[in-house]
């Protein structure tokens, strides 16, 4: 009789306790998991969001070097150690495109495309003063400084420091357009030698995302 009414025995506090200090410990270790990999998603996308941007900067600047045209107005292609100027063709005329370093950003700007050598002129002083407006993008951020190089001949050399020339009795002489200086048009009867290959090193800043220097390379095509 007495085993007839026995009641059931339940579990203590202290049994209550130790399974609810178990389920809290295990929840928070499953939370740190779950936050470490939301953390490391977090990382590797914008890891990945910063290496497609800079490929895609590399890219644009290979297409620009490979479409260098000479236009007989300004020196092709021109390194001051902020600024790299070019002149680019394109099927209706031709393009001024200014890569640019400031404050630890690089920029590209590009002119319309152009038709006439007053209108280039136009624009390669417009390249000297502080452009700004739809036509100039922000390429990469973090970049502490870069440097440019060119190949003629069978070496390197520093694109700040090496300006061939050439005499050139066939070229034409330079028109009252064009403008003066280090960018401008050589001599009449004087040609700058083009560069066979342009180097490129960009130096990246501590948190940018990047780390050390990038090394790219390109060949330039024939002028036609």
């Amino acid at each position: 009789m007495r085993a007839a009414h026995a009641r059931p025995r339940g579990f203590t506090l202290v049994e209550v306790l130790v399974a609810l200090a178990l389920m809290a410990a295990m929840a928070t270790m499953a939370w740190r998991g779950i936050d470490g990999m939301l953390r490391s998603r977090d990382i590797s996308q914008g890891s990945l969001v910063r290496t497609e941007r800079l490929q895609s900067v590399v890219a644009q600047w290979e297409l620009d070097l490979q479409a260098l045209q000479d236009s007989g107005v300004l020196n092709p292609i021109a390194f001051d150690g902020i600024q790299l100027l070019l002149t680019r063709r394109q099927p209706d005329g031709m393009q001024l495109i200014s890569w640019n370093l400031r404050e630890g950003r690089l920029y590209r700007w590009a002119s319309p495309v152009l038709t006439t050598q007053a209108a280039l002129a136009e624009a390669y002083a417009r390249s000297q003063q502080d452009i700004s407006g739809p036509e100039q993008l922000l390429a990469l951020e973090g970049v502490s400084r870069w440097q440019m190089f060119f190949y003629r001949g069978n070496s390197w050399s520093n694109a700040q420091s090496s300006d061939d020339l050439s005499n050139d009795q066939a070229a034409p002489p330079p028109p009252s357009t064009a403008p003066s200086g280090a960018t401008g048009t050589p001599p009449p009867g004087v040609r700058r030698q083009l560069p066979s290959g342009v180097r490129m090193l960009l130096e990246f800043a501590p948190g940018s995302g990047h780390e050390g220097t990038l090394t790219r390379q390109v060949l330039l095509g024939p002028q036609s």
